[in-house]
This record gives structure tokens, sequence and C-alpha cells, in this order.
């Protein structure tokens, strides 16, 4: 007995589109996993010192600096809208591993805070 194909529903395209994701960062080559890896360490480690950083130097500055930050981590999300048709070149893989990294780094010392 044969299997009826799936319809094209909203949850079975999410279904594709994460298994493809899945796949895509299996199917890597080692280098490309270990830079994608370090960049969003490297984003980490970048956004925390910002922050302890900008809270050190200047008193009341945080503010400032989270909306330096979010302006530039709208930037970089809409030129990559613009730029990038279809899969992204290993650049924009690593610039995005890095803003992921500053921006959890950033959120986790919000959290830590409390603010």
């Amino acid at each position: 007995m044969t299997r009826l194909p799936l319809q094209q529903t909203r949850y079975n395209r999410c279904l594709a589109t994460l298994g493809q994701s899945v796949g895509g960062l299996v199917g890597r080559n080692w280098r490309q996993s270990s830079l994608l890896i370090l960049a969003m360490l490297l984003g980490y480690y970048i956004g925390s010192n910002l922050t302890v950083y900008v809270n050190a130097r200047i008193p009341g500055g945080r503010p400032a600096a989270v909306l330096l930050m979010v302006a530039v981590v709208e930037l970089l999300i809409r030129l990559r809208s613009r730029l990038v048709q279809g899969r992204p070149s290993l650049a924009w893989m690593l610039t995005d591993n890095l803003r992921m990294g500053a921006v959890y780094s950033v959120v986790l010392d919000a959290f830590k805070i409390g603010t």
C-alpha cells in the first residue's frame, strides 16, 4: 500500500524547515561548524564585556548602550534581509552568530541584574 503525500499545511512546512535547519547544522564540515560556534561564543564575550565596560565607565550609560546595540542589531537584520537571497554565505552566518551571542549575553545580564 502506498502512502499518500502529506498536505502542505503550515505545520508540515514548519517541520520541513526545521528538518532542513538541523540537517544543515549536521551536514556542514567541521571547519564551518567550529567557526560558527566560535563566532557565537565571541559574540557572547563581546556583549558581556561591553555591558560591564559601559556600567563601569559611564554612570547611567546603560540606556544609551542598549539603544546603540538595538540600532546595530536592527541594521544588521535589515541589511541581511535585503542583500541575501536564498542561502546565506559563511560571512553572513558568522555575523548572525556574533549578533545572537551578543544579544544573548545582554539579555542574560539583564536577567541577572533584574531589570
